[in-house]
């Protein structure tokens, strides 16, 4: 699955840096062209000469060659890759990464990085569990990199516990499953909305809810890494994905999502509705700004916004459309409804009651049921993590309707 690969195989100062040799021999056998970045801290465990004959390839370090001055430019590794992957990956490495620190080589590339970065941490159980190292893991998560837990078991410390490098062909085999998702959604067209959507009462003034977008973002993230042709239909967010596989359209209102998602998904082969659309909207709005001492007491009349979910559910022309409820009480009940009502093949469950779910928060807690009425609930996870879970039954309705055509 790697012939033809390029993966860059940074490895930072830790006593695992051993194993790195180890993963790099694995890749090359995997048929992968493997261009290795070490930090200077890293040569003191492993030396450039044993991974340059493992690589056949001179290991890159510094930002230019002392010798020759020829300057190594992290740019065109990052350019090169299909593939970055650090490991070890130390609390350090772990922290300027998170933090953009670009001090050396390996960060400069990793800040250059058009593909996909997968880290394999490696460090001190205590280091690991340290408030921020995890913070730092977080974060990186949240920009889309992978992390390849790290094991249990004796340290270098001679303690015992998490904090282990995983094993070289274990990392290789996640390497190889990533190659493996990475296309197979590759042809399919997806729509998803993200966010709030505003609307109107005056120019200062708008009815709108707490949805931040990540779950939305994280979805059409995931559906693009596996080879998906994604447009994101965004409300107001601040959010962003730098993904090229994906195409933004950004909205205000209900009626500006509802038009733009009618529009993008006339081709589509699949429409995620992650957005918090606002079911109501005042029916009149003020042109200038509405002032408190002319008014006293103010009601609004609102009106129904159009019901996107509905819509492309009651003409579905071939489509696998895909809604979501946020509810407080009878979750399941309600979201097995709304499912009915409007047609759909799955809808994502989750509720304000849990603590790890629901608006402003980077974990969620779902329940995926399908329009047979079964249902996989799933524990709480990053909302990344929820997105491949969410694609993974998606990916398999998709390849079960191809495999009937």
């Amino acid at each position: 699955m790697l012939e033809g690969k390029h993966i860059v195989l940074g490895i930072s100062g830790g006593i695992a840096a051993y194993k790195s040799a180890y993963l790099l021999r694995l890749l090359i056998k995997r048929g992968a062209e493997v261009q290795v970045v070490i930090t200077p801290n890293g040569k003191e465990f492993i030396t450039p000469a044993t991974l340059a004959a493992l690589s056949g390839k001179p290991v890159v370090s510094e930002f230019f060659a002392a010798n020759t001055g020829e300057w190594h430019s992290h740019v065109d590794l990052g350019l090169w890759a299909d593939l970055m992957v650090v490991a070890p990956a130390t609390a350090s490495t772990i922290g300027k990464m998170a933090n953009g620190i670009a001090d050396n080589m390996l960060i400069t590339t990793y800040l250059s990085a058009k593909e996909q970065v997968m880290v394999a941490p490696a460090m001190d159980l205590d280091m690991w569990r340290h408030p921020s190292t995890q913070r730092n893991v977080e974060r990186l998560r949240a920009d889309g990199v992978i992390i390849v837990e790290p094991g249990e078991g004796e340290l270098a410390s001679g303690l015992t516990g998490k904090g282990r490098m995983a094993e070289p062909e274990e990392i290789a085999d996640r390497i190889d499953a990533y190659f493996s998702e990475s296309c197979s959604l590759a042809g399919k067209k997806v729509v998803v909305t993200a966010g709030p959507t505003y609307e109107n009462i005056d120019p200062v003034r708008f009815i709108g809810n707490y949805s931040s977008g990540k779950m939305g973002f994280a979805i059409a993230d995931e559906f693009a890494s596996r080879g998906a042709d994604v447009t994101v239909v965004a409300g107001p967010v601040s959010v962003k994905s730098y993904n090229q596989n994906i195409r933004r359209i950004d909205v205000v209102s209900a009626k500006d999502m509802y038009d733009a998602c009618v529009n993008a998904s006339a081709d589509a082969d699949c429409v995620v509705l992650a957005a918090a659309v606002a079911d109501y909207a005042p029916a009149n709005v003020s042109e200038s700004k509405i002032k408190r001492e002319n008014t006293g007491d103010m009601t609004l009349r609102l009106v129904r916004n159009p019901d996107i979910a509905a819509a492309l559910g009651k003409d579905k022309n071939g489509r696998l459309i895909v809604g979501f409820a946020l509810e407080t009480d009878h979750e399941e009940e309600n979201a097995l409804s709304k499912l009915k009502r409007k047609n759909l093949d799955f809808i994502v469950l989750n509720s304000l009651r849990d603590p790890e779910a629901g608006f402003m928060k980077d974990t969620n807690k779902v329940t995926i049921i399908s329009s047979d009425g079964s249902s996989v609930a799933f524990p709480a996870k990053s909302k990344r993590d929820v997105a491949s879970d969410i694609v993974d039954m998606i990916g398999e309705a998709l390849s079960s309707e191809c495999d009937l055509a």
